[in-house]
């Protein structure tokens, strides 16, 4: 798609999205892959301000979390692209807590989000799947429990037409040509490689350049 300079892109989520923001004041971005992502859309606006960027994203939050703010949060802000980092954390909570996040729940409330969000402000939907580098033997088994969540995201993101950042597959991808904790040392939060990487990935998805197409 095209973004102008009246876009305004929302972005909202777990950690991964939030990156350090600060809550009090409403423009910060953090310092992770939404930062990327308005600070390269900047540059490419040359003499305009660029599209408006949102960052809405709280640690810790699963689907549920997301869904409890979703009108303050999203509806209220009327933005024209919206996207959704979620899933992480639904089966994090089910190996440190105890807490399981039911797939076929997952699924059934991010497609709620994704649709209701399409109906009532017809923006542009974008999901970023979840991803898992995994740091030791312990988080190598989150895998049974992450693999059919990212597929239900998959379902969802196509159910309501929206766009895909496979961040599950960049990831690792860059993982095979470098140390693993280079790109998330902890299995889950990106250095500023993995979210320059991720960021990468939106921009080639949501808003590629003459250059991207050739490819």
């Amino acid at each position: 798609m095209q973004l102008e300079d009246d876009d305004t892109l929302l972005f909202i989520g777990d950690s991964i999205t939030d990156a350090g923001r600060d809550r009090a004041d409403p423009a910060s971005l953090g310092e992770g892959y939404v930062h990327e992502i308005a600070r390269t859309l900047r540059e490419r606006a040359h003499d305009g301000p660029g599209p408006r960027v949102i960052n809405r994203g709280i640690n810790g939050h699963r689907v549920y979390d997301l869904e409890s703010r979703w009108n303050t949060d999203v509806m209220d802000h009327r933005p024209t692209v919206v996207t959704v980092k979620i899933g992480i954390n639904d089966t994090w909570r089910r190996y440190d807590r105890n807490l399981p996040s039911p797939v076929d729940e997952f699924e059934a409330c991010l497609d709620r989000l994704l649709a209701a969000t399409a109906r009532k402000l017809s923006a542009q939907l974008v999901v970023i799947t979840p991803f898992l580098l995994p740091a030791g033997p312990d988080q190598e088994r989150w895998f049974e429990d992450l693999s059919p969540r990212t597929d239900a995201v998959l379902r969802a993101a196509a159910h309501n037409a929206a766009q895909v950042v496979r961040a599950d597959l960049v990831l690792p991808r860059a993982a095979q040509d470098r140390e693993p904790a280079e790109l998330a040392p902890d299995g889950v939060h990106p250095s500023p490689l993995g979210h320059r990487l991720i960021a990468d990935a939106w921009l080639a998805e949501v808003a590629p350049t003459a250059a991207d197409a050739r490819r």
